[in-house]
């Protein structure tokens, strides 16, 4: 389970770093421009996508690094929260805006964050 819990942890951290820091580094009309994918950010004001991005490299640090060093482990589940929250609001505005499509991406990820979620205040949990 353990193992289980890492990988997923490690696919979502590396997945939310590169995608966090694309929304950060890169200007709004390129992501709109970038495909059907990325026209979410029309909703958006400029400092809202770089918002969201630094929100998602922060989620990504807060579930890898505390438990590498054993410290203040409690942020991992914390983060693994405020990745299932944030989802939901992606799928939201991926409704509010008809893409139906990609909602279901949007509802892999919230189930993997909830497993890390679950997992680590559960049967893996570093509260112990």
């Amino acid at each position: 389970m353990n193992l289980a819990l890492w990988i997923v942890t490690a696919l979502l951290a590396a997945a939310y770093l590169l995608g966090g820091a694309f929304k950060v580094i890169v200007p709004k009309e390129r992501i709109a421009a970038a495909g059907r994918s990325g026209r979410w950010v029309e909703d958006f004001s400029a400092g809202g996508v770089k918002a969201i991005g630094a929100v998602e490299v922060l989620a990504a640090v807060g579930l890898v690094l505390p438990a590498v060093f054993g410290i203040a482990r409690l942020f991992v589940p914390l983060a693994a929260l405020g990745l299932v929250l944030l989802m939901a609001g992606a799928a939201a505005v991926r409704i509010r805006r008809r893409e139906y499509g990609l909602v279901a991406v949007d509802a892999l990820y919230i189930l993997l964050a909830a497993f890390v979620l679950w997992g680590r205040l559960g049967p893996e949990s570093y509260l112990n």
